[in-house]
Order: C-alpha cells, then sequence, then structure tokens
C-alpha cells in the first residue's frame, strides 16, 4: 500500500503521538488529588526512564555516553520532560484548561522562529497560514472560555505560566533536534533526559517543601502507569522521531491535534457535546493540517 515506508513510518508514529497524548487529557485528571503535581510529574518520568532503560538493557544497545552528550541529555530533560509540565500543571491552577490549551499552541509559532535562530530552516507561508489556521481553529474550540476571561491577577499569572510551558517545550524540542543531528538514538536519550527530569523535578519538589506522598488507589496507580508508558515512553519516542524526519514545526502541529482526540474521549466519557464553534475549530485545525503536511514540489531541505 504505501510505496515509501519512511513515509508510512511518519504518518505512523504522527497518529500514535496525536491518539496517545489525546488520550492522555483524561488520565492526568486521575493524578489531582492527595499527591502534589510535582511529585506526579516526578513519578512518571521515572517510570518512564526505567521502562526505557529496560528496553536498552533488553536490546543491549549501548548506554556510554561522553560527557558533553550527557550535558545535552541534562538539557533536554529539564526542558522537556520537567520545567514545561510544571509550568503548565501550576498554569492550570489559575486558568482553565481551555486557556491553557489555546496559549500552549503557541509551540508551534515558537518552533517556527527557534528552528530558524538555532538552525536557520526557512520557512514558507504554507507554514505560516497552516499553523495560523490552527491555532484560530483552537481559539474556536475553547471560545466560551476565552470570551469569559478577565485578565486578573491570578489569571494574567496562568497565562506568563502557560507561555513559559510553551517556550521551554520548543527549547527542549530544539536540544532534541540537536541531538539527532548529531547521530544521538532517541531511546537512550529519551531514557537519560527523563531521568534527569525525574530527580530535577523531584529536587524542585523538595525545596518546596512538598511531602513525598503517594496515592495507592486503583485510579492513581492506573493513570500514572498510563502516562509514563503511553503518554511519555511511546509518545515522545514517536515524536521526537518525527522532529528528526519532518521537522520540530510539523511535527507540533499534534498539540492543536490533540485536543480533537480529547474531545472525541470526553463525548462517549463525560458526555461531551458538539456546539457550532467546536466544529468550524475542529474544521479549521484539519485544513491547518492539511496545508502543513501537504506534499510540497520544492525540494525538502528548503523549509522545516
Amino acid at each position: 500500500m504505501f510505496s515509501n515506508p519512511a513515509l508510512f513510518q511518519n504518518i505512523l508514529f504522527y497518529m500514535i503521538t496525536t491518539l496517545a497524548w489525546g488520550s492522555t487529557w483524561y488520565a492526568i485528571k486521575f493524578q489531582f488529588g492527595n499527591v502534589a503535581p510535582t511529585l506526579s510529574i516526578g513519578y512518571r518520568f521515572t517510570i518512564a526512564s526505567l521502562i526505557l532503560f529496560g528496553w536498552c538493557a533488553f536490546k543491549k544497545v549501548h548506554l556510554s555516553f561522553s560527557k558533553k552528550c550527557h550535558f545535552f541529555f541534562i538539557l533536554q530533560g529539564i526542558f522537556l520532560f520537567s520545567l514545561n509540565y510544571l509550568f503548565a500543571y501550576e498554569a492550570a491552577m489559575h486558568v482553565s484548561s481551555g486557556i491553557n490549551a489555546v496559549i500552549f499552541s503557541i509551540v508551534l509559532i515558537f518552533n517556527m522562529l527557534n528552528s530558524f535562530l538555532f538552525y536557520r530552516l526557512s520557512i514558507n507561508f504554507k507554514l505560516i497560514s497552516g499553523a495560523f489556521l490552527g491555532i484560530i481553529g483552537i481559539c474556536f474550540i475553547f471560545w466560551p472560555q476565552i470570551s469569559v476571561l478577565n485578565f486578573s491577577n491570578g489569571s494574567l499569572k496562568g497565562m506568563i505560566l502557560s507561555l513559559l510551558g510553551s517556550a521551554t517545550a520548543s527549547w527542549g524540542t530544539m536540544i532534541s533536534m540537536r541531538n539527532q543531528k548529531h547521530h544521538l538514538p532517541v531511546m537512550q536519550t529519551n531514557a537519560y533526559a527523563m531521568g534527569y527530569g525525574a530527580i530535577l523535578t523531584f529536587l524542585l519538589a523538595w525545596i518546596e517543601g512538598q511531602p513525598f506522598t503517594f496515592d495507592w488507589t486503583f485510579s492513581y496507580i492506573g493513570s500514572l502507569f498510563y502516562l509514563s508508558i503511553v503518554g511519555s515512553v511511546i509518545a515522545f519516542g514517536c515524536y521526537l522521531t518525527l522532529v528528526g524526519q519532518i521537522g520540530p514545526v510539523k511535527a507540533s502541529y499534534i498539540m492543536l491535534i490533540t485536543p480533537i482526540v480529547a474531545l472525541t474521549i470526553s463525548t462517549f466519557l463525560e458526555q461531551f457535546k458538539w456546539e457550532p464553534h467546536v466544529i468550524w475549530g475542529v474544521g479549521l485545525i484539519s485544513l491547518g493540517n492539511l496545508i502543513i503536511l501537504g506534499k510540497r514540489k520544492r525540494s525538502h531541505k528548503a523549509a522545516v
């Protein structure tokens, strides 16, 4: 069916990442309660890191890297597996999930700018127009929450935190791209980076004076392992591979599609109703996705 194996792999990884992260929106709800968000993030990436190291041991792949490599593993862990989640979780305490999703969608713009600044990758009109349509689509979906937004101190703080989460996620993506350009394998890199990210998160929890607690309920443990395995090991493995294969801008469009998957899941589990503004939003996001991922006549080297 697919004469191009690389294209088939990219489509498959794109679908897997979208479905995985789209479903984590629901799973994250079971993480709030008796355990501080900082600790839950630390537990999540500790489990994910151990699973990846286990996979590496099973496959007998090398785990010996230079100090310089570890420096970039640490940076990737800080920005992609720690700070961006901490900012996003803290932002959720001050603004609605819809506002959080809208602001986090700006990661597309950050990736465009950072791709040019760090790698001098050109940005064509198709990428800009597709990203613009996608972000407008996200605004349509969450319009009821946007329309009642007030710029109180709490809301403004939440928006700034969400913006910082988007920025740090983009920096982490750029570091991953750098690591892949230096031929560092994604799985081993993620194993170390997630471990370093977990260590930093636990350190921040200790500095905050958070009591190291755990929730032994089935819902918490089940959602934790789902987030660790599906949302972290599988999704990040696929997403960061896509970053290396199709570029950070195209790969990051996944961030705009995951809310659609989340809303679909919510339709069956939470009786979410598809209002006209949601349908319009989904249509705009889908159109933007088609524009960004559509075939180009020019060489792949011409744009991100």
